[in-house]
């Protein structure tokens, strides 16, 4: 008799049932951030490395949902009257292939989402002393994570809450959510201190980089909530922590593909109207001036020297910028997002 809330086999099929959902909104999503990447970037090119991570995420995310699928159909209608113990029992052994290649497929896209993550943090911050607390995390939920699910390849038992097994996998849950509310609160603070900075240049105008602030906490909340919420589902020893394992493959490409998808349309709207930058009007000389200093609406690579920068006058702000164009170019990471 299950003995951890929801029985397995119904926690395994609301699981894939989950995952398929957000896996759909995915897609969509995937096909918005597309239209961002290749055509909203016609200016600065096709930004190839969020190219290549957006098509990786999909592919894993789908990989790992067929997996599901797999195991659902063999737990479920293939060996369901043949396998010992039933359903329950075979989906009890961590030791099945399935088992053992979606967690694997989970923690390449843990890796690689949250090496986004803190890609942008450092970008911003410019700074490899800040992120040695963060990339520490970060490695530390990679090494958690294969550990975990290795140990599970090897196990002849079927309880994966406690032993060693069980240890992995806390550690691993435990590390990163560390990881993302780390990274996530160094980049925010960033933000938020350079609009502050900035606050009495830009006048009663509206604050370029305040959308950016609010894009971040919205997509960290959701992937910290649901973090969180597997992790306090496996220490209480909760089969709901399956369902929330399969719902975070789907969530990590959402939320990545989210930050994209708002930043382009922030972006666009900046792009339409005709607020220069930091609230100043348009000058004589706006077209050089715009061309190489508009702060683009973007999370990263604003470093200091361009606040800096765009504390001139207009007409000062073109003359350091034509003699300093190597220095800064002056926009919010265009190329980085």
């Amino acid at each position: 008799m299950d003995t951890n809330g929801i029985p397995l086999d119904k926690a395994e099929l609301l699981a894939t049932l989950l995952e398929g959902i957000l896996y759909g909104f995915s897609v969509l999503m995937f096909g918005g951030t597309l239209r961002v990447l290749m055509f909203q970037r016609a200016t600065y090119g096709v930004n190839r490395k969020m190219l290549t991570v957006s098509c990786l995420l999909l592919l894993f995310s789908s990989v790992h949902l067929v997996i599901d699928i797999i195991r659902i159909m063999q737990g479920l209608i293939l060996y369901r009257d043949t396998y010992p113990g039933g359903p329950i029992e075979y989906f009890s052994n961590v030791a099945q292939w399935t088992f053992i290649s979606k967690n694997y497929i989970y923690i390449v896209q843990t890796i690689i989402g949250d090496g986004v993550l803190l890609y942008r943090c450092y970008a911003v911050w410019q700074s490899k002393f800040v992120m040695v607390l963060p990339g520490l995390l970060w490695c530390a939920s990679g090494v958690t994570g294969f550990a975990a699910t290795y140990t599970a390849s090897q196990a002849s038992g079927t309880n994966i809450f406690n032993g060693s097994l069980g240890k992995w996998i806390t550690s691993f849950w435990a590390s990163a959510f560390a990881t993302n509310v780390l990274a996530t609160s160094l980049l925010a603070y960033r933000i938020w201190h350079l609009d502050h900075r900035s606050a009495g240049l830009r006048g009663h105008r509206r604050s370029q980089l305040r959308p950016i602030l609010h894009i971040i906490l919205d997509s960290a909340l959701i992937y910290s909530l649901t973090l969180l919420t597997g992790l306090i589902c496996f220490v209480s020893g909760s089969n709901a922590q399956y369902v929330v394992l399969d719902m975070v493959m789907p969530i990590i490409s959402i939320t990545f593909y989210m930050v994209i998808i708002r930043v382009g349309l922030a972006n666009k709207a900046y792009r339409l109207s005709n607020v220069f930058p930091l609230g100043y009007t348009s000058p004589d000389n706006s077209s050089s001036f715009d061309r190489r200093n508009r702060m683009q609406v973007h999370i990263t690579s604003l470093t200091e020297s361009q606040v800096e920068n765009h504390s001139m006058s207009p007409n000062a702000a073109v003359n350091y910028d034509r003699r300093n164009e190597t220095k800064t170019d002056g926009r919010v990471g265009e190329e980085e997002v």
